[in-house]
């Protein structure tokens, strides 16, 4: 007969890694003091028998098929694969009122009989905005009791055909000590629900809160135990929504959506080319580039500012482009094109709230720089996309054709044949 036997560990509540001693620091994501200690229970049955060990060649498995409910979004089917499939788990992250729970409410209003579990919101909260998106809300059962344990019985009463459970961070599974949204109360309610999917075949969607950082709280394994995480990104002083798709056992990653929030739900933008790219593009600072997100090509407006700095040590600031590299396009700019920005502030966003994470946006951030340095505009209705080397050198992207043509399609023309930034700075000023 297995033994159970106690183990203490220590968890971050920052970034979900557990170590096997107390540390001031996480080793892994660096903050200081987040170190918990959770006591957990396991069964020492190396000296116990357990299940047989089943072995079938592959080749002998037929593959099926997978039967997909479509979520009446034609982009974010796109993004799942081509709808949710039936017993898979879907990890939907984002920032607190970023618009989760408004999706899944539109999301559940074609997708038959479902079950709703609220551990944050009352019945109230929920049917308050059901009727402000003017959701019908006959064929949804919630259920605001947080304790999961029984959740098997509620799925043979009710015959669900999509579960919701808002969010990961609330509900709590009696058989495991700690409070809800603890380390291993979060491990141990994503494994329940991952083995109650595939027992039931019934597709469960989990909300759940991301850190700071930008990633689920909780540990990691609750990502491991998914089929399916997606996330909610945007601003909350702009109305563009993109789900980003990261892990897929049933399609492909890095796929997304774009979506309008307005104030009667979510709104899918199926040509999202001109969304980002404001009114205001020609004025002195503003470059526009192309970035490939997932498969779809997107117009994406960078702004720089410069300007004389009032202090000793010049600041650097960026909203949605990475700051190292800022910091390496200003010195190719000191270095081969001769232009000093030592003692320059320098501003960089991107408008809309979207990231640029590729190097296709560097020729782009670097002639924003130049213009607002020089005060002078850029040419009307063009569009940059390079990578730009140490030496300074432009270099070609990858599905440079796929850009242009969004472009062209937009009325942008593509600047072309430049060898380095210095040419590219001669003639565009």
């Amino acid at each position: 007969m297995s033994k159970k036997n106690s183990k203490t560990l220590f968890a971050c509540s920052n970034c979900g890694n557990e170590f096997p001693m107390w540390n001031g620091r996480c080793l892994s994501c660096g903050e200081w003091n987040t170190l918990k200690e959770i006591n957990e229970e396991f069964n020492d049955s190396r000296n116990s028998g357990g299940e047989q060990i089943i072995v079938k060649p592959l080749f002998s498995h037929k593959s099926e098929k997978k039967v997909r409910t479509k979520t009446g979004f034609s982009e974010l089917d796109t993004v799942f694969g081509g709808g949710i499939v039936r017993g898979s788990v879907i990890l939907l992250g984002g920032e607190p009122g970023i618009g989760k729970s408004t999706l899944l409410l539109q999301i559940l209003e074609k997708a038959g009989n479902v079950l709703y579990i609220s551990g944050e919101e009352s019945l109230e909260q929920i049917k308050l905005r059901a009727d402000r998106l003017g959701i019908d809300t006959k064929n949804i059962s919630i259920s605001s009791t947080p304790d999961i344990s029984n959740l098997d019985r509620a799925l043979v009463d009710f015959s669900p055909d999509m579960v919701v459970v808002d969010s990961i961070q609330t509900v709590y599974y009696t058989k495991i000590s700690g409070s809800a949204g603890s380390q291993s109360q979060v491990r141990e309610s994503g494994l329940l629900l991952q083995q109650l999917a595939k027992k039931f075949e019934v597709p469960i969607i989990i909300i759940g809160h991301v850190t700071k950082e930008g990633v689920v709280a909780g540990p990691k394994m609750l990502e491991h135990l998914v089929d399916v995480v997606v996330y909610m990104e945007g601003e909350r002083g702009h109305d563009a929504r993109i789900l980003r798709c990261v892990k897929n056992r049933f399609g492909n990653t890095d796929e997304i959506a774009v979506m309008k929030m307005k104030s009667d739900g979510l709104e899918e933008i199926k040509n999202p080319g001109s969304l980002f790219v404001s009114e205001t593009e020609n004025a002195p600072g503003s470059a526009i580039t192309v970035l490939i997100e997932g498969t779809r090509p997107l117009l994406v407006e960078i702004q720089a500012l410069v300007t004389p700095t009032s202090f000793g040590y010049p600041r650097r600031t960026t909203s949605g482009f990475d700051l190292n590299r800022l910091n390496i396009l200003i010195g190719v700019i000191s270095k081969r094109a001769g232009i000093n920005l030592s003692n320059q502030d320098i501003y960089l966003s991107v408008v809309g709230g979207i990231s640029a994470r590729e190097p296709a946006s560097d020729l782009a951030a670097i002639l924003a720089i130049v213009s607002s340095f020089k005060n002078k505009s850029l040419p009307e209705k063009t569009c940059f996309f390079s990578e730009v080397g140490l030496t300074g050198e432009i270099r070609k992207v990858s599905q440079a054709d796929k850009r242009q043509k969004e472009a062209q399609k937009l009325g942008y023309h593509i600047a072309s044949g430049y060898r380095n930034i210095n040419e590219s700075i001669e003639k565009n000023f």
